[in-house]
């Protein structure tokens, strides 16, 4: 879909951008604050973030609890949520054009105009409860906590997450909305057909009744590489592994395409170097690899389940085919294909307007950062051998990483797995 993008600054110093979409049938909204875990007052209060955010869209000015407000909220088939992160809650929202305005005014009541209780505050925490309690059975996303904690990540891990929750008071959710969701730290997205209605978006938006206050740092994390971390239960029929790789710098928009195009060729697709192989040897249902880019650092990862008989045949897959790369043997026919899978992927990834916003809020809400979505096809083209090779070899040089697993087999079953990948860092890339 063809748009136009625009950043706008409003008067009580919240940034954000309107995307024109002349087409679109319907209105999408995004409100982004700095207001995650990481910036909760103490540990002992970890999780008022995430309470905060599921009483969102209870009582306010208007209404009187969430079963009302979500009622009106939704009778014409609008859609709304929010989410919780380290870093960001973020409100987003979907819409029939003909309701733009109403929806978006509703939003504000939900933003700007809580009004906490303790008898919603009550209900949560148990729902709270329950969702941490679902993720701890959740062996794929029990893992990735560890490997953060592992490698210097100033996070809690689910378990301990779920201890801090009995003692978070209203007083505490109120203090953190109150230092968190003010005008300065809010970061906007509305996209959608905006012909005639920028001024009257911008004036709604500018009369929300936040304080000024201002954007926040990001937090900083020293990372450092850290043993093999089991994660033992006894009712775990296999294992369910995360393999981190930290490289201490954020990466720059060609070395991100490059890894994309390298994960593609380890483990994109059924006849990739490590999915397709393992499959078609019997050896693991799934692994992934990806790569995630911060502003201050960047993260390989890989991850999957598999049965343990079939965990040392996998991870010397994962390691040979690793090592195949940084000896510099990619083949070019491999990397035009990877190219070419991206290409059709941005072309298929403008199709909703919700596509179109997502595509812009992850760099612009974390960095600020307008990406132009017209020069992505240049830069997949520009990927190379070459640059593929050297960001490997940069990742592994690094040498901070760590595996980390859930399963029911000895700990020394890991230490095992582990020393397969030990070859790949620097005492064995001289060796290769």
């Amino acid at each position: 879909m063809r748009h136009g993008v625009e950043e706008v600054r409003l008067k009580n110093g919240a940034v954000g951008l309107f995307i024109n979409i002349p087409t679109a049938t319907v209105m999408s909204y995004q409100f982004n604050f700095r207001a995650g875990n990481r910036y909760t007052r103490s540990h002992d209060r970890y999780e008022t973030a995430h309470l905060m955010e599921h009483m969102a869209f209870g009582a306010n000015s208007q209404f009187k609890d969430e079963h009302t407000y979500e009622a009106e909220f939704t009778k014409n088939g609008a859609y709304h949520n929010a989410s919780t992160g380290d870093i960001s809650m973020t409100y987003v929202a979907n819409c029939a054009d003909f309701e733009w305005q109403r929806i978006l005014e509703l939003q504000e009541l939900a933003i700007a105009e809580p009004r906490f209780n303790n008898t919603e505050l009550e209900s949560e925490k148990g729902n709270v409860r329950n969702e941490l309690t679902d993720m701890q059975n959740d062996y794929n996303r029990l893992i990735w906590p560890k490997v953060q904690q592992s490698l210097g990540e100033d996070t809690l891990l689910f378990s301990q997450r779920a201890k801090t929750v009995n003692d978070i008071t209203l007083a505490d959710i109120k203090e953190h909305y109150a230092r968190t969701h003010t005008a300065g730290n809010m970061r906007f997205i509305v996209a959608g057909k905006l012909r005639g209605r920028r001024t009257q978006i911008k004036d709604m938006l500018e009369n929300w009744h936040l304080a000024p206050g201002e954007r926040f740092e990001m937090p900083r994390d020293t990372y450092e590489r850290s043993a093999p971390t089991l994660i033992r239960r006894k009712d775990a029929t296999n294992l369910t592994f995360g393999w981190s790789s930290i490289l201490p710098r954020k990466l720059e928009d060609s070395e991100n395409d490059a890894m994309g195009c390298l994960n593609h060729i380890l483990t994109g697709t059924l006849y990739s170097k490590v999915l397709g192989k393992a499959r078609k040897r019997g050896l693991v249902y799934g692994v992934f690899s990806d790569v995630s880019n911060g502003p201050q650092e960047a993260s390989w990862d890989f991850g999957g389940s598999v049965n343990y008989d079939t965990a040392s045949a996998l991870f010397d897959l994962m390691a040979h085919e690793i090592k195949e790369v940084l000896k510099g043997n990619v083949g070019a026919e491999d990397v035009d294909a990877a190219k070419q899978y991206a290409l059709g992927r941005y072309q298929m990834g403008a199709q909703t307007v919700g596509q179109i916003s997502n595509f812009y809020s992850g760099k612009y809400f974390m960095e600020g950062i307008i990406d132009d979505y017209t020069r992505v096809p240049d830069m997949i083209k520009r990927v190379s051998i070459d640059g593929i090779v050297n960001m490997a070899r940069e990742f592994f040089a690094a040498n901070t990483w760590t595996l980390a697993a859930v399963g029911s087999c000895a700990k020394q079953d890991l230490v095992e797995l582990n020393e397969k990948l030990v070859k790949l860092y620097p005492e064995g890339v001289s060796r290769i």
